[in-house]
């Protein structure tokens, strides 16, 4: 240790002097100023907010000389004065320069919050915390964030800073770096962020796009997470960019041909295709055709017989079924499937075999209505004896006729696309 005189340092007291960290202890770091004694400093002025220490064994620090002797012989510094200093000598600077600091927001106060950069302490105006404006600003209490000085006072010890002009300054950063990068009609790589009912949000590298579920797949998808995975790194389509509003709209399915372009080629009004079975639903099924195309079979297209039946009764996902291709939407993107037409229609083969005016015996009443009584025919089939042509009286018809009693009829008229046969009681 260099035995020298205060006097040939030209120190006084309040001097900024470097020192040698030696030793640090539970309570205190030594400091080697270069003089016979010693410095010692509480080891709270080298912990950071969150009370972690700041410095080793070996390092160089400025600390001020607050006392050349402390009554005890003893040399008296303080790292806090120095850092102070040191901090109201690099508010100054990014004050002109315009350069960020970094500030831990500590606590919300009326109008903002107290942010200390370093020791010093200063203040985020609730005006200058985001980019959006209003009242309801977050809550940055706890943070470590980059500021920029917007007021520097020293004398008042009056510091404002904002967060808002960071903000800015970076949207308009990152906003010049996506125009670079996306186009529309253009392909770009993303990550799948976040899934709901209708898409999912991409992570393009700063700004979210929106993939719509109408835009995943060609084929039909009841949720995005049939096929996509959250963290899942893919190429997507740029359909639109708003660069107003920065909105991306991402399409997925625009990677591939469109199989609808040449579907006629494949499929065509009155063919007998085999499908699987993709859906039952209350109102029909959904039939897989192919990879990519799907054809809906609804509930009065299931069964000849049974207009009413429940498709999950019948049928499950994965069987394999004949299906007849009754209509191909091309603006709809829609194919509209009969499985009943792949067998014969029993009204008509029942209309082939008979004539106007035949008579029928002994037929079962298979229901009673109000507008008449339902009969079975041949081929498990109905046939209507309509009320105008039952004479009740003063009864009803349900007081006449009861389910599995037998009647003689003719047939009054036969429509066999409208599957409908009318019946005239014989007496």
């Amino acid at each position: 240790m260099l035995d020298k005189s205060f006097s040939e340092f030209n120190l006084v007291q309040g001097s900024l002097v470097k020192a040698n960290v030696i030793e640090i202890g539970k309570k205190w770091v030594t400091l080697d100023i270069g003089f016979k004694s010693d410095g010692l400093v509480s080891i709270e002025e080298f912990q950071d907010h969150s009370s972690k220490l700041v410095v080793d064994v070996g390092d160089e620090v400025e600390v001020i000389l607050d006392a050349l002797d402390d009554g005890y012989g003893e040399i008296r510094l303080s790292r806090d004065k120095a850092r102070k200093q040191e901090t109201w000598d690099k508010l100054e600077t990014a004050h002109s320069d315009g350069i960020y600091v970094e500030g831990k927001v500590v606590n919300k106060v009326k109008g903002g919050f107290t942010v200390f950069v370093d020791v010093v302490k200063a203040f985020l105006p609730g005006s200058l915390i985001d980019p959006k404006g209003g009242k309801d600003y977050p809550d940055l209490t706890g943070q470590t964030l980059d500021f920029k000085v917007m007021k520097f006072d020293k004398k008042r010890s009056n510091i404002v800073l904002s967060r808002k002009a960071v903000l800015q300054e970076q949207n308009s950063e990152e906003r010049e770096r996506l125009l670079g990068i996306i186009k529309e009609g253009e392909k770009i790589q993303g990550t799948v962020k976040n899934l709901t009912d209708y898409g999912a949000f991409v992570d393009l590298g700063g700004l979210d796009g929106l993939l719509h579920i109408t835009d995943l797949s060609w084929k039909r998808v009841s949720h995005p997470k049939e096929a996509l995975k959250v963290g899942e790194k893919m190429e997507f389509m740029v359909l639109s960019f708003d660069e107003e509003k920065m909105r991306v709209s991402l399409g997925l399915k625009q990677l591939s041909e469109d199989p609808w372009k040449d579907i006629e080629s494949k499929y065509h009004v009155g063919q007998v295709v085999k499908g699987e079975v993709a859906l039952t639903t209350d109102y029909g099924c959904f039939v897989k055709l192919d990879d990519d195309i799907e054809g809906l079979v609804h509930i009065t297209d299931l069964d000849w017989k049974n207009k009413n039946i429940n498709p999950a009764s019948i049928l499950d996902k994965g069987d394999k079924i004949d299906v007849k291709v009754m209509e191909i939407d091309l603006e709809e993107r829609k194919v509209s499937l009969s499985k009943k037409h792949t067998t014969e229609n029993p009204w008509k083969e029942f209309e082939d075999k008979h004539n106007d005016g035949d008579i029928l015996e002994k037929l079962k009443v298979k229901s009673v209505t109000d507008f008449g009584v339902f009969v079975e025919l041949e081929g498990g089939i109905d046939g209507l004896i309509h009320h105008s042509e039952i004479e009740v009286g003063s009864q009803t018809i349900q007081d006449l006729y009861k389910v599995g009693e037998e009647v003689t009829v003719s047939i009054s008229g036969m429509d066999s696309e409208r599957e409908r046969i009318s019946l005239t009681l014989v007496s």
